[in-house]
């Protein structure tokens, strides 16, 4: 079975469980604390197991579906068969690594959702397409470069502003993630991409 969905299938029924079940949620969410001073170093990736609602577990597990299945291919070919795996772990544990260490002191803050490494997933898969049409909201077509730029503007504005809870600051850790990992399993990936944007493509 690919990587891809067993990560999808886990990560739906440990959000499921964890939405029934509080003692479970608080055991896997990242609570910085925990960390810092019981040495739980399992909510580094855990947190990403678990998510806020069934809207925030559908968006994230559909985007990776739709794109992690490509890069799988990719880094399968370059890194072996579980290098897909070891992408996307790494993108849990970087993509919120700045978070826990601005909050480590805070006993209120809580993070979850695997939001951080399906950026890094999609931002790597941006590398080998830049005019792939994303859709936004699953309606409004975008070249994926389009859409990367809008969404790195956003997420840096939100994360400034600072007033909603979703953690602006994995979504832009992850996805500099997922360009960097990508850079350097392959590099050929960067002269690949530079010269497909100088040839747009709109189909």
């Amino acid at each position: 079975m690919p990587i891809t969905l067993v990560i999808i299938a886990i990560t739906c029924i440990v959000s499921f469980m964890a939405f029934k079940n509080s003692r479970l949620m608080n055991d896997l969410i990242l609570w910085p604390p925990a960390i810092a001073r019981q040495r739980e170093y399992h909510r580094l990736v855990t947190y990403g197991l678990v998510h806020a609602d069934f809207t925030h577990l559908l968006v994230n597990m559909i985007t990776l579906f739709f794109f992690g299945r490509v890069m799988e291919g990719f880094f399968a070919a370059r890194l072996g068969s579980f290098g897909f795996a070891l992408f996307y772990i790494g993108g849990l544990v970087v993509s919120i690594l700045p978070t826990y260490l601005k909050n480590r002191g805070n006993p209120n803050y809580r993070s979850l959702g695997a939001s951080g490494a399906v950026s890094a997933v999609l931002f790597a898969f941006i590398l080998l397409a830049p005019w792939e049409k994303i859709y936004i909201f699953f309606a409004l077509p975008v070249p994926a470069i389009v859409y990367a730029v809008l969404y790195t503007g956003y997420s840096i504005y939100m994360d400034r502003r600072g007033q909603d809870n979703v953690n602006h600051s994995a979504h832009l850790w992850g996805a500099a993630y997922g360009v960097i990992f990508t850079l350097l399993a392959e590099p050929r990936v960067l002269p690949h991409f530079l010269n497909a944007l100088m040839q747009p493509s709109f189909r």
